[in-house]
């Protein structure tokens, strides 16, 4: 009983504390350009590299 009385209100801080770091995230436009990335990986902004000797 006494372990309970210490894990119930811990368990809720950290779950109080995930809310508030994802709150933050959102706020912080983390989750606006979700696709932004996985077009980006698909473009070839370099041309063929070429090896250049001395």
């Amino acid at each position: 009983m006494n372990g309970l009385m210490i894990l119930i209100p811990v368990a809720l801080g950290l779950g109080v504390v995930g809310l508030a770091a994802f709150l933050w995230a959102l706020r912080a436009g983390q989750f606006d350009d979700l696709d932004g990335a996985a077009v980006r990986i698909l473009g070839d902004d370099d041309g063929p590299s070429e090896r250049r000797r001395p």
